[in-house]
């Protein structure tokens, strides 16, 4: 994925339509919560199974691909206006999650680091 292209893509489209007035950090935050919920949505009655099978059905699959799409997008728009680096902070954070559960303590298990 080329964050950068996709970043200016999506500035050149907000730009075009003068709706970059509209995006400031409150907003996109907002609209990303809102995407992740209509993601949220295609899932909420579907068993384990059927979540795990949930790209075999063609309606649903776009639906969730399309949501998915969104979030991204979303995201991206928000870390270009806050100036964030997003694959720096992905893998700080992973380097982070690796310090917190190491594998030998954590192996199997769903317990947060803290507790």
């Amino acid at each position: 994925m080329d964050v950068e292209k996709l970043q200016r893509a999506l500035d050149d489209f907000a730009e075009a339509r003068n709706w970059s007035q509209f995006h400031n950090p409150k907003n996109l935050v907002m609209a990303l919560s809102v995407e992740c919920a209509e993601l949220v949505e295609e899932f909420q009655w579907l068993t384990p199974e059927q979540a795990e099978n949930v790209m075999a059905e063609a309606g649903q699959a776009r639906r969730v691909r399309e949501e998915m799409a969104d979030i991204t997008l979303y995201l991206l728009r928000l870390a270009d206006r806050l100036g964030v680096d997003l694959e720096a902070a992905c893998h700080d954070k992973m380097a982070g999650n690796a310090a917190r559960y190491p594998v030998d303590a954590f192996y199997g298990s769903a317990r947060k680091y803290n507790r």
